[in-house]
């Protein structure tokens, strides 16, 4: 796992050089996609890497990591519609290159077994962008969830649909109590996992994914066992960590030639 601490831009731009550099050499790659704040810098570079640098996603790929059960096809906070708007809709995507979770199948268990041949048959997203929530949560394996989970149902936090109530008019009765989700397990398939936090809120559960003991109760820390992780933070988000200066100082040494 590495860590790097630096502000904001700095972190986009570092996120979307990995992207950049994947898709240069394997235009095909198959990407991982994330709702949420924390991408959205990352986002607004690849567009803007697109439309003046000629950066191209049109053989490319993507799957994201989960959806609300029960939203209508055209509500605006249905991910599929969330990441268009965010993202896929600004840049040359193929048409049905960017896959979710089916949240209004008639049987959701055979839509996420349905979601887990679709990436394995993809050939597994090379690779996967990512926050982490305050309590840990990632994609939304919310605190307890296994470990060796795979796509599935879950139910959401009262904390988690709090949160997600300033998407839904600050009514969080009007946020769905259940979504699918990629899985623990699955989520540590891709090849490379880039993790983005910003701000104070998740200064918590940067210091227990970095430094912590591996636990259910912080989903996040499951990725301590994964081989590929860049884990991109800024000095607020830092500010638990024990090893702070040794991850700047590790990162202020890095050879050039390394890469994420």
């Amino acid at each position: 796992m590495e860590v790097i601490i630096a502000r904001p831009d700095e972190l986009a731009r570092l996120a979307a050089c990995a992207y950049e550099q994947l898709l240069r050499g394997h235009p095909d790659a198959v990407l991982g996609l994330a709702t949420g704040s924390s991408p959205l810098a990352v986002y607004d570079e690849l567009v803007r890497r697109y439309a003046e640098e000629g950066l191209s996603f049109a053989r490319a790929k993507a799957f994201n990591l989960d959806e609300y059960v029960g939203l209508p096809v055209g509500h605006p906070q249905r991910y599929l519609n969330v990441i268009a708007h965010d993202f896929t809709g600004r840049v040359d995507f193929a048409p049905g290159a960017v896959q979710g979770p089916d949240g209004l199948a008639d049987d959701l268990a055979a839509a996420c077994t349905a979601y887990e041949d679709a990436i394995i048959s993809a050939g597994g997203v090379d690779l996967q962008i990512m926050g982490i929530g305050a309590d840990g949560h990632i994609a939304f394996n919310e605190p307890g969830s296994s470990l060796a989970s795979r796509t599935r149902i879950k139910t959401l936090t009262e904390q988690t649909r709090a949160d997600n109530a300033r998407f839904f008019g600050g009514d969080i009765n009007k946020v769905p109590q259940h979504c699918l989700t990629q899985g623990l397990a699955t989520v540590m398939q891709a090849r490379h996992i880039v993790l983005v936090a910003t701000g104070r809120a998740k200064a918590d559960a940067v210091h227990q994914l970095v430094e912590g003991p591996v636990s259910a109760m912080w989903p996040g820390t499951i990725l301590q066992h994964h081989p590929h992780v860049t884990v991109l933070v800024d000095n607020a988000a830092a500010g638990r960590l024990q090893l702070a200066d040794y991850f700047r100082n590790t990162y202020a040494g890095k050879p050039a030639w390394q890469g994420l």
